[in-house]
C-alpha cells in the first residue's frame, strides 16, 4: 500500500534545486507562495541541525570521557559555546515527530443540514494541546481539517488524530499496523484488538452505565518516504485526547526507547470533562516487525 502519491515530501526533495529553479519563476504568486513554503522548510532543517548538534554534543561528551572541555576542542569550538549549544538547541526527541514542518490533522463531521464540516469539541482540545506542545519543540505547526468526503493524505510529518471509520487516511494508516488494529464488534462497539494476545479493549463509554473513561490507539509510522506519521485514535473523541497528554508527556521515554522506528501502543483514561484524571498503558508499546 502506498500512502503517499505524488511528488516527495517537503524535506525529502532537493530544496536547492527547487531554490534556483524559483528564482526563475516569472509567475510572482506561485514564486510567493512556493518561496514561503521553502523558507518553512529551511527554518525547520536548521532546527533539526541544531537538534543532531546538541546529540552529537552529549555523544562525543561520553566517548570522550564525559568532558565538555574534550568536546569543545574536538568540535573546534569554545566551551561556552558548547554550553549554549546544551543549553539552547531542541531535545534529542524532537525527532519523534519528524523534521517539519508539522501538520495537525483532525477529523471533520459532516451534519446532515449542513454542506460545510465541523469538528467535536473534544477533537478541537486535542489539535489545540498537540499544536502547543509541538511547537515547545521547535514545530511549524499548521492544523488541518479531514473532509471525511474526501481520501486525505499526509504530505509531509504529521500527527493524524481519526479513527478508521471517520476519514480515508484513519483506515489507511490502520492498516499498516501488524499488531493492533480496531473494528467493529457485537453491539455495534468498536474495540481496540491485539493480534498477539486476541484481547479486546472497549470503551467504559458504551458501557450499560457509561463512565467518563474512554480507550485510545497510538502509533508512529516511520513512513518509506522519510516523512513521519503519528496516528491518534480514540473510540470516542475524548480518548484522542487522554492520548494525545499521555504520548506528550512520554515522548521522551519513547524516542529512547524505540528511536525511528515504528511502533504502537493502546492508552485508557478516565476524564473530568475534558482533563485527563488517570491515563493507563491497556497495551505496552511494541515495535512493528521490519
Amino acid at each position: 500500500m502506498v500512502l503517499v502519491k505524488g511528488p516527495k515530501l517537503a524535506g525529502v526533495v532537493d530544496v536547492d534545486e527547487e531554490f534556483h529553479a524559483l528564482r526563475s519563476e516569472p509567475d510572482p504568486v506561485r514564486r510567493g507562495r512556493r518561496a514561503t513554503d521553502l523558507l518553512a522548510t529551511y527554518q525547520q532543517r536548521s532546527v533539526e541541525l541544531a537538534r543532531i548538534r546538541r546529540a552529537a554534543v552529549e555523544e562525543a561528551r561520553d566517548q570522550l570521557g564525559g568532558s565538555y572541555t574534550e568536546v569543545a576542542r574536538a568540535f573546534g569550538l569554545t566551551k561556552g559555546r558548547i554550553t549554549q549549544i546544551r543549553n539552547t538547541a531542541p531535545p534529542p526527541h524532537r525527532a519523534f515527530f519528524g523534521v517539519g514542518p508539522l501538520d495537525i490533522a483532525l477529523p471533520g463531521r459532516r451534519l446532515l443540514d449542513r454542506q460545510d464540516v465541523v469538528i467535536a469539541t473534544e477533537d478541537d482540545a486535542t489539535g489545540a494541546y498537540l499544536t502547543e506542545e509541538t511547537e515547545r519543540l521547535a514545530f511549524t505547526v499548521e492544523r488541518r481539517i479531514i473532509d471525511p468526503r474526501q481520501e486525505w493524505e499526509p504530505g509531509r510529518d504529521a500527527v493524524v488524530v481519526c479513527g478508521p471509520a471517520s476519514a480515508h487516511i484513519g483506515n489507511l494508516l490502520m492498516q499498516r499496523d501488524p499488531l493492533l488494529t480496531m473494528s467493529i464488534g457485537d453491539g455495534a462497539r468498536w474495540a481496540i484488538i491485539d493480534h498477539e494476545t486476541g484481547e479486546r479493549f472497549l470503551s467504559p463509554m458504551d458501557d450499560e452505565q457509561p463512565s467518563r473513561a474512554d480507550v485510545a490507539y497510538v502509533a508512529r509510522h516511520a513512513m518509506p518516504s522519510g516523512a513521519v506519521v503519528v496516528h491518534i485514535a480514540g473510540i470516542h473523541a475524548l480518548g484522542s485526547v487522554g492520548a494525545a497528554h499521555y504520548l506528550m508527556e512520554h515522548v521522551p521515554e519513547l524516542w529512547a526507547e524505540f528511536g525511528d522506528d515504528s511502533f504502537s501502543m493502546a492508552i485508557g483514561g478516565q476524564f473530568h470533562e475534558l482533563n485527563p484524571t488517570g491515563l493507563d498503558v491497556l497495551v505496552p508499546p511494541r515495535r512493528w516487525p521490519q
